[in-house]
């Protein structure tokens, strides 16, 4: 009989002999990573699209978003902190010092008015549901503050304005005080490995090391997030500089990363948390399917979820985005013409995850004996159990022994976390499904 493995006890799974190994074996003693949350962005004024809707829809999304019933029960919101107010809607955001105010030592003239292309109304509704995590992210500085004159097509801060820049960063955290939502975690990039035609800016893994020491003083009342590489792998040479930098690794709380140019496969190098603060699959149509092999159905988004929490040690998953319109990955699609809005399956894939796993739970060590089946366990604050199964094979299967007052909830074609009360100590793992097993 195998020693230490508490979850034989916690739920009920029979002693075994080898030769008969237990389904699943959750073993309590080894704990990974504790949990920050799970989130979308509404950045880049889609918020505009919800408000195109009527009030009784508008409220039909925000329980989507942020009901621990009815829908998802997101933890984290992500703002984008504005770029000057220029392109074409739906491209960009209103800053809050869009006009040089004559150089980096002039008294700055910031503006701002209180709704910030509507991510106020937003935050002020995700509080109301309980959210406490806002996470604020910079796209670019003002072009002025950069090297190209331009908030869009990449360039690099100047030197001279860096800690202009962070007076901004800070002054935009203190704006949304003056709203009532204290903004938790902040970053001042966004991809800086990447140049967009939109807002972007570029840093190096030595200048982000360098900013965050300038940065860090003026920001003493928010978590510090950095770098949301576009990938990975490529947000393991930014975390290396700043942990390499005794006085940088002191101000960074968070490290982030994004998974477009490579996905999560390994811990970042820290032992500080680590966010998927961005991501959603590519794809040419809007797609509202569980299992059809196209890379951006919901089977997908619980595999990367599953891959981030369990191979990357992540303690939050931000998706990208909410909502969106047209031919979009996001979650939901918000048709401000038609005045409809949709739901993907994308959108339960990650519910899955956000409304049963809570801040502050716990990664603890799972394992399944049949490798299709993808296992993820999870002790909350309130000593609720919660034991995601992936099943990628073809075939159903049981696994005996659960022991309380358990539920599982299953998403696949069909169902969109579907209850069942756990009878006979017995849970079907249905195939080309995800089951959410909570046992209180």
């Amino acid at each position: 009989m195998l020693r230490g493995l508490v979850a034989i006890t916690l739920l009920g799974l029979p002693a075994t002999h080898p030769a008969d190994p237990s389904v699943i074996t959750v073993n309590e003693r080894v704990r990974h990573q504790e949990i920050d949350g799970f989130g979308i962005s509404q950045a880049f004024r889609r918020n505009e699209l919800l408000k195109a809707l009527s009030a009784t829809q508008q409220r039909e999304v925000l329980d989507l978003w942020f009901d621990r019933n009815k829908g998802a029960g997101l933890s984290i919101l992500r703002l984008g902190v504005g770029s000057s107010p220029t392109g074409s809607p739906y491209d960009h955001m209103v800053s809050i010092q869009p006009d040089n105010p004559g150089g980096p030592d002039a008294p700055p003239k910031y503006i701002w008015d209180g709704d910030d292309n509507s991510q106020v109304w937003v935050a002020k509704e995700a509080q109301r549901y309980g959210v406490k995590r806002f996470f604020a992210d910079a796209w670019s500085a003002p072009g002025y503050m950069k090297d190209n004159g331009d908030d869009k097509n990449g360039g690099t801060l100047l030197p001279e304005w860096q800690r202009a820049y962070a007076n901004y960063l800070v002054a935009y955290t203190k704006f949304y005080a003056k709203e009532g939502i204290k903004i938790t975690d902040l970053g001042f990039t966004n991809e800086p490995d990447w140049t967009a035609t939109y807002a972007s800016m570029r840093f190096t893994p030595e200048q982000a090391a360098q900013f965050v020491k300038v940065l860090g003083p003026v920001a003493r009342n928010v978590k510090l997030a950095c770098c949301d590489s576009f990938g990975w792998n490529e947000a393991k040479a930014f975390t290396a500089a700043i942990e390499a930098d005794p006085e940088a690794r002191r101000w960074v709380k968070t490290h982030t990363g994004h998974t477009y140019a490579s996905p999560v496969d390994a811990p970042l190098p820290t032992n500080k948390r680590t966010w998927m603060s961005e991501w959603n699959p590519n794809g040419t149509t809007w797609n509202e399917n569980w299992d059809d092999g196209s890379g951006y159905d919901g089977f997908t988004i619980a595999q990367a979820v599953h891959d981030a929490l369990t191979l990357g040690d992540v303690s939050a998953y931000v998706y990208w985005l909410g909502g969106s319109r047209g031919a979009t990955r996001a979650l939901l699609q918000l048709d401000d013409a038609a005045k409809e809005y949709h739901v993907s399956k994308r959108l339960w894939a990650l519910a899955a995850y956000s409304r049963f796993i809570r801040p502050g739970a716990v990664r603890l060590e799972a394992s399944a004996a049949d490798p299709a089946l993808k296992v993820s366990a999870f002790r909350n604050a309130d000593g609720s159990r919660v034991i995601e199964v992936l099943n990628t094979g073809t075939a159903a299967v049981t696994w005996q022994g659960v022991r309380g007052r358990a539920t599982a909830y299953l998403t696949d074609d069909d169902d969109s976390l579907t209850p069942s009360a756990v009878t006979g100590r017995t849970v079907t793992l249905q195939p080309r499904a995800l089951t959410t097993i909570v046992v209180r």
